[in-house]
């Protein structure tokens, strides 16, 4: 792992001079490398009995992205966060051929194909957490594979269709069987976008029987400067769950049907300050009829470009066969710099 600490140290070293100043990722640089990352510096106060309160770091990541001639490009983030894993990991490597805009092919490490929340890059995120919904039932975020795609923000339809292992994130095939997960997006006016996802896949051990089968419809609408984010998901038959990849979240028993989504509104203001509220839900479907439904108050402040602030009050209600109501509400403040 110091190899690794250490490979990093000199790409940044030796590339100092191309480091972007705009925004974690983005587009290739047409020649050389590009060096970007972010962090996210957080501070979390936990209502639970007793109480606890922490700083941490949410994530800390660095990575290279550039294009080979002529038409290949490649992108690699490794996650340095020591309260995601004690030592850094690999998070997203893959390679591209990108000469047509609508067949683009990756081969290797990346993010599912699935959802709106979830193909939200991370530090842009409109509130400091993911729902529950989609923490419990995309994963695994990612895995490895290969996906065909096309279009981008840009353009009317944008397509994404990946074959997977369905195992998780730097994780060998644990059968003989692939998954599919696929996305479509439609732009039938400048002001809205809606879009729907699917996977089908076996994530059982050698298993050609125990399948499972996920649908998700999504909306996000802009109007000036307010923004609606919505997103409904159904899961159903076995799952294999890895929440690595870079999202926390602790793990509930799912029954064979579970189902959730949310709703996020925000409006950004002359002054950068952008207040958010969201309402999201969740149906384990377990024998417990487990439930719950969070709503999230939130504050955003924007810096600049790169730097950004956000306070948020997650209250979070339980329900199930017997009383559930936990102590567990929260108040998370998140500082973050991209570069």
């Amino acid at each position: 792992m110091k190899r690794i600490i250490l490979v990093i140290s000199i790409i940044v070293a030796l590339a100092g001079t191309k480091v972007s100043a705009q925004g974690c990722g983005g587009d290739a640089p047409d020649e050389g490398m590009k060096i970007f990352g972010f962090l996210q510096s957080q501070y979390e106060y936990h209502m639970t009995d007793p109480t606890t309160n922490s700083f941490t770091f949410e994530r800390a990541r660095i990575g290279a992205m550039g294009k080979i001639p002529y038409d290949f490009s490649y992108y690699v983030v490794l996650e340095m966060s020591p309260f995601i894993s004690p030592n850094p990991y690999l998070l997203d490597a893959f390679i591209t051929y990108d000469r047509f805009e609508w067949a683009r092919l990756s081969v290797g490490s990346f993010k599912t194909p699935f959802g709106l929340e979830v193909n939200t890059a991370c530090n842009n995120l409109t509130t400091v957490y993911r729902s529950t919904a989609t923490l419990q039932m995309v994963a695994p975020f990612r895995d490895m594979g290969m996906v065909l795609m096309g279009g981008s923000d840009k353009t009317a339809i944008t397509y994404q269709l990946g074959l997977m292992n369905g195992s998780g994130l730097l994780r060998a095939d644990n059968n003989t069987k692939k998954d599919i997960v696929g996305r479509l997006t439609y732009k039938p006016f400048e002001f809205i976008r809606v879009g729907a996802s699917f996977r089908y896949g076996y994530p059982s051990l050698n298993n050609t029987t125990d399948n499972r089968t996920s649908f998700g419809a999504e909306l996000t609408a802009k109007y000036e400067n307010f923004k609606l984010e919505a997103e409904f998901i159904n899961d159903e038959g076995n799952y294999n769950r890895d929440l690595g990849g870079g999202c926390s979240g602790n793990l509930i028993e799912l029954g064979n049907e579970r189902s959730g989504g949310y709703a996020t509104l925000s409006y950004l203001t002359k002054w950068n300050v952008e207040p958010v509220f969201r309402f999201d839900f969740f149906d384990s479907g377990n024998t417990q009829e487990y439930k719950e439904s969070n709503m999230t108050f939130g504050i955003n402040y924007f810096f600049n470009d790169w730097t950004r602030l956000q306070a948020n009050y997650i209250y979070r209600s339980e329900e199930g066969n017997t009383p559930l109501e936990i102590k567990n509400d929260e108040f998370v403040i998140q500082l973050q710099v991209k570069f």
